[in-house]
């Protein structure tokens, strides 16, 4: 079975189902029949939402730039939208990253996904990462 979203649905649909939460509401698509098909539409203060689904996933895969041997994990670029809503989403999670630091070297406000989403971290083989300004 195929089902679509609109790419900032699912990332809400990702989003709601790392935080914990059973779904969302949304205005995308009530007006059209084939998207509201096999969907619950709800009434919130006199308008019309469907409720779409939390997602969650078994295991996630994702990519980060840096990572450290905690897990802690920083991206680059647009890996940024979806790795860290992954992470959060999966059961276990796995990153791949071109370099590992020990932990304690990537700067607090620099890590985007904690290490307690992690599991497991490896090193990229054959990927050169660069900085934006080089």
């Amino acid at each position: 079975e195929v089902r679509f979203s609109p790419q900032g649905t699912l990332a809400e649909r990702i989003r709601a189902g790392g935080s914990g939460l059973g779904g969302i509401l949304t205005d995308i698509g009530i007006d059209n029949q084939m998207v509201c098909e096999k969907k619950e539409i709800v009434s919130v203060a006199g308008k019309q939402y469907l409720v779409e689904e939390a997602l969650t996933a078994d295991f996630a895969f994702i990519n980060a730039c840096i990572a450290d041997e905690f897990g802690n994990l920083t991206y680059d670029k647009t890996a940024r939208n979806m790795n860290p809503l992954m992470a959060m989403a999966a059961k276990r999670t796995f990153a791949e990253a071109e370099t590992i630091v020990p932990m304690g070297d990537i700067a607090e406000e620099m890590i985007v996904t904690p290490g307690v989403f992690v599991e497991g971290v490896v090193r990229s083989e054959g990927v050169r990462w660069k900085w934006a300004w080089e």
